[in-house]
């Protein structure tokens, strides 16, 4: 009978636990987040977009992939110090 009981406390634990440090992950840097959501749109929007560019359209992609990068490295250095 516990153990009925007990099973789904426990995943309804995990569900609040995971939704907590999801919500904490990205509520503690809001703006390098946000950053980072429109820096993958502009890079959706650029591999979209017609390659007759004059190779411009490329190294915007390599630009917006480096952005991205420096972002995600920036989340990461921030919890680590």
């Amino acid at each position: 009978m516990i153990r009925k009981r007990l099973l789904p406390v426990l995943i309804i634990s995990l569900a609040i636990a995971t939704g907590f440090f999801a919500g904490r992950a990205v509520a503690d840097q809001p703006h390098m987040h946000s950053a980072l959501e429109h820096l993958r749109a502009a890079k959706a929007e650029l591999e979209l977009a017609d390659a007759d560019k004059g190779g411009h359209r490329q190294k915007a992609i390599a630009a917006v992939n480096n952005a991205i990068d420096q972002v995600e490295k920036g989340i990461s250095f921030d919890r680590r110090h």
